[in-house]
């Protein structure tokens, strides 16, 4: 069946683009998904459809999209690049870049992480079917780090049942908006669908489940009003950082689904950062675990963080 959603525009994101107001607002689909609706009349504004992309969306308008019922899903192996941190026989941990979709849906057919694991390696778990080949666990499109591949079908049981378990160490750093008081923190909050926007999750929503976050306050900068932190995730629930920093009032930067406003920010310089950044500031950079097969205790990091958020701290550093 078709789905139909609304979206109405609030002033953060007035005068932009309808296409890119869609994918930011709805990141589940890319800007060009979005365009060819446009094009195919299935982007309306009070019951007419809207002609162009390039439309400038104002404050207070609501758009409602159609999307049409999905078509089966042709799979190829793409030669993406792919960063190759850890591999043996069983399982790959590898690099997932900002902006890149985990496995293919509607609207990210190709160039997603599966069409370049099919590429890469001779063998990947298709335990889960094709379209979701070697992964066990996944990250946002927006958020960079480290992703667990299983490339036998015992891998990928093991490990998904160890995701369950919670016996991997998920270690993330965020920039976050406002100065965060507390050095060491834990946010227990359950979440679920929110139930003022069906297509975000919430503290205040429905089919709650429990969700905990531990952080640690790396550095603060006061000048600026943001601050780094480091996370770690006891649960896995869907968006779970960026609704948890949200609930208590530190949005992440540049995440303006859950809540960052560019009207909140203190300087001009840190305005001009986030327009450089184009998705949120948030990155898995460690993995620790058991090896499913050997027992062996697996702890991968990244060699650094994305180069725009390297740039973004060291600006604010100076």
């Amino acid at each position: 069946m078709e789905e139909i959603i609304s979206f109405k525009v609030e002033e953060e994101f007035s005068n932009k683009r309808l296409d890119q107001f869609l994918a930011l607002v709805y990141p589940e689909y890319s800007r060009s998904f979005y365009q060819n609706l446009i094009e195919n009349g299935l982007v309306l504004l009070d019951n007419n459809p809207v002609k162009k992309p390039s439309t400038k969306v104002k404050t207070g308008q609501e758009f409602t999209i159609i999307i049409p019922p999905p078509e089966p899903l042709e799979i190829e192996p793409e030669n993406i690049p792919l960063e190759i941190y850890y591999e043996d026989e069983d399982l790959a941990v590898v690099y997932k870049p900002p902006g890149m979709v985990v496995h293919p849906s509607v609207g990210h057919t190709s160039g997603t992480l599966v069409n370049a694991l099919l590429y890469h390696f001779k063998n990947v778990s298709q335990y889960q079917g094709k379209e979701r080949a070697g992964i066990v666990h996944r990250l946002d499109k927006d958020t960079a780090g480290l992703l667990i591949v299983a490339k036998t079908e015992f891998a990928h049981k093991e490990l998904q049942k160890m995701f369950q378990d919670r016996e991997i160490d998920k270690k993330y750093k965020a920039i976050v908006s406002g100065i965060v008081k507390k050095d060491h923190g834990l946010i227990d909050l359950p979440i679920g669908r929110s139930i003022y926007n069906r297509q975000k999750m919430g503290t205040v929503a429905t089919n709650l489940k429990d969700a905990l976050t531990e952080y640690w306050v790396e550095k603060r900068f006061e000048k600026h009003n943001l601050t780094l932190v480091d996370i770690k995730l006891h649960t896995g629930r869907t968006h779970q950082i960026r609704v948890h920093f949200s609930a208590i009032g530190h949005p992440l930067f540049n995440d303006f689904v859950y809540g960052f406003k560019k009207s909140n920010l203190s300087s001009d310089l840190v305005k001009n950062l986030s327009d450089k950044l184009s998705y949120h500031a948030l990155v898995a950079y460690k993995l620790t675990f058991k090896h499913p097969r050997t027992n062996q205790i697996l702890s991968i990091e990244l060699k650094s963080l994305p180069k725009e958020i390297e740039e973004i701290l060291q600006e604010l550093s100076k």
